[in-house]
Parts: structure tokens; sequence; C-alpha cells
């Protein structure tokens, strides 16, 4: 008898760190950076450089019917193709989007 809950035993303490091996303990997340090694807002953010594309021209006149005028107009965001997304900075600092699929081009 002793034998037999010994053998129990030992199968349910086993069948404990079995079930620890599939689940394995949540990890810390890492400590946040030191202030001295933060960047400036600058080096954050990603600049896209400005480039016409073919529909800019149509993005434009869309942009002009919500009332946005800008100072560069239309640039391509994307690489060209059949679907390109253009993005315009308008004059009050509002960003007008659009996305133009084999040239035809809608408001985002």
């Amino acid at each position: 008898m002793t034998r037999l809950l010994a053998a129990v035993l030992l199968l349910s303490l086993g069948g404990c760190a079995a079930y620890r091996s599939v689940f394995p303990e949540p990890v810390a997340p890492p400590a946040p950076a030191p202030a001295a090694a933060a960047r400036s807002e600058s080096d954050a953010i990603q600049k896209i450089p400005f480039r016409t594309g073919v529909s800019s021209a149509t993005v434009e006149k869309l942009a002009r019917q919500q009332a946005c005028t800008g100072g560069q107009g239309a640039g391509l965001v994307t690489e060209p193709g059949p679907v390109e997304v253009y993005r315009m900075v308008c004059d009050d600092g509002k960003v007008f989007m659009a996305r133009c699929e084999l040239r035809q081009c809608r408001q985002m």
C-alpha cells in the first residue's frame, strides 16, 4: 500500500513538473532606457523625401476641394506602381492623404 501511495505521489509530482515546462514563467519586461540615452524628437521622426508621382496634380485638385492648399504639393509616399499613396501638408497644418489605384484617386 505504501508503495502504491509513493508511486501515485511520484507521478503527480512528475505531472506538475511537466505542466510547468509547457507553460514557462512569464518574463519581466525590459527596463526603460535611461534619460541620458533618450533621443531627441527630431531623431525619432522618419522623414520621407518629397517625390512627385503621376497623380500628384489630381491629388492636389482633390485637396483644394477640401480647402487644403500646401507649399510643395502632393508627394508620393509609396513606391510607384498601380496603387500609390500621396500625402500633402496643408497650410493650416493638417495632412491630406489620397490613395490612387490605376490613376483613380480617392481621399483616405
